[in-house]
C-alpha cells in the first residue's frame, strides 16, 4: 500500500510495517477535516488488515503537528461548533482505532507537538523523539480545551497534578522532559529518527500480532477494572493466548531452545 496524494501518505516499509506519514509541511501538518478522515481511513485499513504488524506515525518538515488547522476552524463560520465536532470526532475515531488495534503503533515525533499533535504522540504504544522535538499542549492559549485523548492519557502516563499543569499553563516540555516525565519511549538523534522507529516496527512487526493485541487490551482497560476483573481478564487472555498458533510456536520454541517462528 503506498498512497503519494493528500496530507496523509501511506506507505509500506517490509511486508508487515505500515508508515503513516503527516504530509502537510507548509502547515505545520496541522489537523483540518481532509487530514483527520484520512487517518480515519487509514487507522481503519491498518486494524482490518491482518498482514500489517506494526504501524509507524510520524511527519515530513519541522513539526509533528502543530495542532488543528485553525484557519480552517475559522472558515467553519457560524457552522464552528458542528465543524470542530465533526474534526474532533475524526480524529477520535482515528485514535480509537490505532488503541484497539492488535498491532503496536509507534509514534517518532520529529518536530513540534503542539495541541493535538500532543494529543496523538500521547495515545502512541511506543514514542520516539528526536532531541529537538518540543511538547506543548497550547489548547487554552486560544479559548479552547483539550481533545485527541489527552485528557484521557496524560493523567494515567504522568498523573494528574503534572497534566494539569500542561493544559493550565501551557508549559513547553523539551524531549528530554517528555522522557523524564514518561511521556515518550527514548529520545533520539534527530537524524536516526525515522531509522530508529523503523527499527524498532521491525521488531514488533516480528513479534506475535494476538500477544501484542493482549497486551493492549490488558493496559487499555486496566484503570477502568477493579483488581479481580483485571485478574480474570489476564487469566482468560492467557489462556486464549496460549491456545492460539502463536502461542503453541511459542512455547515450543522455547522448548526447543530456537527462535519462534510466529505466523
Amino acid at each position: 500500500m503506498t498512497t503519494a496524494q493528500g496530507p496523509l501518505r501511506v506507505d509500506r516499509h517490509g511486508a508487515a510495517v505500515v508508515v503513516l506519514t503527516l504530509d502537510r509541511p507548509d502547515a505545520a501538518n496541522c489537523l483540518d477535516p481532509a487530514l483527520a478522515r484520512e487517518l480515519v481511513t487509514a487507522a481503519a485499513a491498518c486494524d482490518a488488515d491482518p498482514s500489517v504488524r506494526a504501524v509507524v506515525l510520524t511527519a515530513t518538515g519541522r513539526f509533528f503537528c502543530a495542532g488543528g488547522d485553525v484557519r480552517s476552524m475559522v472558515g467553519f463560520g457560524e457552522d464552528v461548533r458542528l465543524g470542530i465536532k465533526a474534526l474532533a470526532d475524526d480524529l477520535h475515531r482515528a485514535i480509537s482505532t490505532f488503541t484497539r488495534m492488535a498491532a503496536p503503533l509507534v509514534v517518532a515525533v520529529n518536530g513540534v507537538a503542539a495541541g493535538a499533535g500532543f494529543s496523538i504522540a500521547a495515545a502512541g504504544d511506543l514514542v520516539l523523539a528526536a532531541r529537538s522535538a518540543q511538547f506543548t499542549m497550547a489548547y487554552t492559549n486560544i479559548g479552547l480545551s483539550p481533545d485527541g485523548s489527552s485528557s484521557y492519557f496524560l493523567p494515567r502516563l504522568i498523573g494528574l497534578r503534572r497534566t494539569q499543569e500542561l493544559m493550565l499553563t501551557n508549559r513547553v516540555l523539551t524531549a528530554a522532559d517528555a522522557a523524564d516525565w514518561g511521556i515518550v519511549t527514548r529520545v533520539v538523534d534527530d537524524d536516526a529518527l525515522r531509522d530508529e522507529a523503523l527499527a524498532l516496527a521491525t521488531t514488533l512487526a516480528a513479534g506475535s500480532l494476538g500477544a501484542h493485541g493482549g497486551v493492549k487490551r490488558l493496559l487499555a482497560e486496566t484503570f477502568g477494572n477493579p483488581l479481580e476483573t483485571q485478574l480474570e481478564l489476564e487469566a482468560r487472555t492467557i489462556a486464549e493466548r496460549a491456545a492460539s498458533p502463536d502461542g503453541r510456536e511459542g512455547v515450543t520454541a522455547f522448548v526447543e531452545r530456537r527462535p519462534p517462528r510466529f505466523g
